[in-house]
C-alpha cells in the first residue's frame, strides 16, 4: 500500500462542484490521470481538457473509446481503464465510495491503494466513504463541502403530470425504451441515456437534451454517477434494481446519489416518485433531504498482484485473503471467472 502523503480526499453530496474543482486542480499540474465511473464522464471531462489544452495534450482511454496522441500528458479514463505504469503529477479518482460496490468495487480499492501522482492524489466522492479512507491513510486531507442548492421531495406524479427538464429512472432497458415511448406520445419526445449505447449515440442524445429540443431525458441509474445536466427534477419509475446478483430495494444513499442530478449549480431541485414506484419512506426523504446516509463500514478488494507463472500460481494469486478487516474479498470477478474458463480449454493450455 503507498503512503498516505499528499493524498485529499473531497467528499460530499452531489452538485458541490468536486469534479470541477479537482479538474482544474490537475490541469494545473504538468501532468495528471483522472480516472470516472463512466465512460460519458470520461468523454465529457476529455472534451472541456481538449478545449482547454488542444488535442494533442489530452488523452482518453475507456473500453470503447482510444484516443492516444504521442505527446499526451492527461489521461482521461474509466477507473477500470487508468494506465497503471506511468508517472505524472497528479492522480484524481472519481467516486471512490464505488469501492463498496459488489461488481466493480475491487477495482476502485486497488485503484484507491496504490495510484499515486508524485505531486499530489485526489480522491473525490460521499462524505460516507470518510472513515474507510481515514481508515486507511490517517494522515489524508479531507475536504467537505456543502451542496449550492436545495433538494426538496415533491408527491407522486404520473407521467403525463411531469413538468419539463425532467429526469425519469428506469433499472432495465426495456423500461426505459417503453417510458421514453410513452413520452414521445404524450409530450413530443424525450432522450435516452443508458451506459450500452455508443458513444456518438450517446453524446447525441445528451446534446438533445441539453439544447432543449426534448424537455424529457429517460435514464438508467448510472445518470448519478456525475452526469451535468440542466435537470430540474428526478422522478424514480421503480425504487429497485437487479445488482448482477438479485433484485432490491435501492439503498438510500443510492436514492441521494440519483435524486441530486436534480440541481444544478444554484438552481435548485426536486425529486419524487412515479406512481406505481411504490412510496418512499419518510426517514429516506428526509436522509436525502438532508444528504445524511449511513457510512460505509467495508469495501471489496482483491490482490492485484497476480503471479502469471503457472495456472495454480495466478489461482492462488485470486484466493489470497485480505488483511484488512473492513475489505470484503471479491471472489469470481468477470476477469477471474474468464480466466477458469481459458485455463480448462484443452485448445490452449498447450500454447
Amino acid at each position: 500500500m503507498q503512503n498516505d502523503h499528499n493524498l485529499l480526499a473531497i467528499l460530499g453530496p452531489t452538485n458541490t462542484g468536486k469534479t470541477y474543482l479537482a479538474f482544474e486542480r490537475l490541469i494545473a499540474y504538468q501532468s495528471g490521470v483522472f480516472g470516472f465511473p463512466l465512460r460519458l464522464l470520461a468523454r465529457e471531462n476529455y472534451d472541456k481538457a481538449v478545449a482547454r489544452l488542444g488535442i494533442h495534450k489530452v488523452a482518453l482511454i475507456t473500453g470503447e473509446e482510444k484516443i492516444l496522441p504521442k505527446e499526451a500528458k492527461y489521461f482521461f479514463c474509466t477507473v477500470e481503464s487508468m494506465p497503471l505504469n506511468i508517472e505524472v503529477e497528479c492522480i484524481a479518482i472519481d467516486e471512490v465510495q464505488l469501492a463498496a460496490d459488489y461488481e466493480r468495487g475491487h477495482i476502485f480499492t486497488d485503484r484507491i491503494l496504490h495510484l499515486r501522482g508524485t505531486f499530489e492524489t485526489i480522491f473525490l466522492g460521499s462524505n460516507t466513504i470518510g472513515k474507510i479512507l481515514l481508515k486507511l491513510f490517517p494522515f489524508i486531507k479531507i475536504e467537505k463541502r456543502d451542496r449550492y442548492s436545495n433538494l426538496s421531495f415533491l408527491p407522486k406524479k404520473s407521467l403525463s403530470k411531469l413538468n419539463p427538464r425532467s429526469a425519469i429512472i428506469a433499472f432495465n432497458i426495456n423500461s426505459v425504451y417503453e417510458l421514453a415511448e410513452s413520452l414521445r406520445t404524450h409530450k413530443g419526445g424525450a432522450a435516452v441515456v443508458l451506459g450500452s449505447l455508443s458513444p456518438r449515440t450517446r453524446n447525441a442524445q445528451v446534446e438533445v437534451y441539453e439544447d432543449k429540443k426534448v424537455d424529457y431525458l429517460v435514464a438508467t441509474d448510472a445518470i448519478g454517477m456525475g452526469l451535468n445536466l440542466n435537470i430540474h427534477h428526478v422522478s424514480f419509475s421503480s425504487l429497485q434494481k437487479f445488482d448482477g446478483r438479485y433484485t432490491r430495494d435501492l439503498l438510500p444513499a443510492e436514492i441521494g446519489q440519483i435524486a441530486g442530478r436534480a440541481g444544478r449549480y444554484q438552481q435548485d431541485g426536486t425529486f419524487g416518485v412515479m406512481k406505481g414506484a411504490g412510496d418512499l419512506d419518510p426517514l429516506i426523504v428526509q436522509s436525502v433531504e438532508d444528504h445524511c446516509f449511513n457510512d460505509i463500514q467495508k469495501i471489496y478488494w482483491r490482490n492485484s498482484d497476480i503471479d502469471f507463472t503457472s495456472i495454480s500460481s495466478a489461482i492462488n494469486s485470486f484466493n489470497q485473503f485480505p488483511i484488512k478487516k473492513f475489505f470484503i474479498h471479491k471472489k469470481n470477478a468477470e476477469d477471474e471467472v474468464n480466466f477458469h474458463i481459458i485455463s480448462e480449454d484443452t485448445n490452449i493450455i498447450p500454447y
